[in-house]
């Protein structure tokens, strides 16, 4: 189904894990019905168990609990902790498609890298921030900057189906679960929520059959309509030749066009891959600014006085060709504001903007680099969807299973 806007929704921001973590587990702590949770990383740090005892504590009280991680994302949880899950009714499934080698999994490359809370089909929060202690500022230097959005509204009835259907999609091809059981609730699902304010908002996703391009397709679309200015915070930033085609064009027409990127990386190849660009963008009178006060997270934009993004999807060639990934637009003065503000604070105290003489000489190796990266930058999302897929299966995730089949795995990046 194509995505649209709905009108009458009620969006908060929420900068970081402070701000973000006791708001869900508040929400979660009043459930009363259902409660369902998608995240990439899901940790057994503090924040972890903060989020085990909320989850544990809704199912004993008899709300119905599924929570989805992936596989790669969520590897070293420890059977003590799925046990506690499983008895007290919680449904954990873990996405982790494929065959493995000698235990290992192979197609590591298309990862479900949402993060979604619906509570009670009435409250539902999507964004960037997992579920660990890295998200938090008292984590020290690493403790990663970042956004999330909590939704009330008919948005929120959109968003529920969405994480439904991912659920009955799923769980087709588990031949022991009764999957037409969460058809039935899925069509109970409600069609409309009461307005709950006056912004329209749509859920965006990418996937690998229908929506493949969507996420990309709209940044490309609001960057295209932009009159007065456009401020991208990305923390993973490698687009499309296209998106690089508007970004340029919008700086020609005389858009204030701003990148807030890594300037403290938690991978140095990140910034490696987003230098590789700013010669061009530079050029074109894209404004650059590096992060320095922690690894920059986050995946927001602003366009003109309404629109904005907040979701999981990075603007580099594993979020925009591979991942699962969802956004929430969003047409509001007040909201645009609010995170417009944030940003400015942002660049204005703890950002150094990139000009062309800090790039030093243009030698042999810098136009070899660049030549390359503007090939990758082409032909990627074409063999990306080369690529073979998967179908987006979820499988039980049982306590006593789980140490041999996913532990002991290699760290991943967010």
């Amino acid at each position: 189904m194509e995505p649209r806007w709905i009108p009458g929704n009620q969006f908060e921001l929420l900068e970081n894990g402070e701000e973000f973590f006791p708001r869900v587990f508040a929400c979660i702590a009043t459930a009363t019905q259902e409660v369902i949770v998608e995240t990439f990383i899901l940790f057994e740090d503090k924040v972890g168990l903060q989020m085990h005892e909320a989850l544990v504590a809704a199912a004993r009280r008899g709300v119905q609990v599924d929570v989805t991680v992936d596989g790669f994302g969520s590897p070293d949880l420890s059977e003590r902790f799925i046990g506690t899950l499983s008895e007290a009714g919680v449904r954990v499934h873990v996405f982790d498609p494929g065959k493995r080698l000698l235990g290992w999994r192979i197609n590591l490359l298309r990862r479900m890298h949402r993060k979604i809370v619906v509570v009670d089909r009435s409250t539902a929060f999507v964004g960037g921030i997992n579920y660990s202690a890295d998200h938090l500022a008292d984590f020290g230097p690493l403790a990663k900057q970042d956004y999330a959005v909590e939704v009330h509204g008919p948005l929120v009835a959109e968003i529920h189906r969405f994480t439904h259907a991912a659920l009955v999609q799923g769980q087709r091809y588990q031949r022991t679960r009764q999957w037409w059981r969460w058809r039935r609730r899925l069509r109970a699902s409600p069609e409309n929520l009461p307005a709950a304010g006056s912004a329209l908002g749509m859920l965006v996703v990418r996937d690998n059959n229908d929506h493949q391009s969507d996420i990309e397709r709209h940044y490309r679309l609001a960057i295209r309509l932009a009159r007065r200015r456009v401020v991208i915070a990305n923390a993973y930033f490698f687009p499309g030749w296209r998106f690089m085609n508007e970004l340029r064009r919008a700086a020609g027409r005389g858009v204030d066009v701003r990148l807030i990127l890594q300037g403290a990386p938690d991978m140095p190849v990140v910034k490696t891959a987003a230098t590789m660009l700013y010669h061009e963008l530079l050029a074109a009178g894209v404004r650059i600014y590096e992060y320095g006060d922690r690894p920059l997270h986050g995946k927001v934009a602003v366009v003109d006085d309404e629109w904005a993004t907040v979701g999981s999807s990075n603007l580099d060639p594993l979020s925009l060709a591979l991942n699962l990934e969802a956004n929430v637009l969003i047409r509001d003065r007040g909201f645009n504001q609010d995170l417009s503000a944030r940003l400015e604070r942002m660049i204005e105290r703890s950002c150094k903007r990139i000009e062309r003489e800090h790039l030093g000489p243009v030698g042999a190796l810098q136009v070899l680099r660049s030549f390359l990266a503007y090939h990758f930058a082409r032909r990627y999302p074409g063999w990306a969807s080369s690529l073979p897929r998967h179908v987006p299966r979820l499988l039980p995730l049982l306590a006593s299973h789980w140490r041999a089949t996913y532990a002991h795995r290699p760290g991943t990046k967010e």
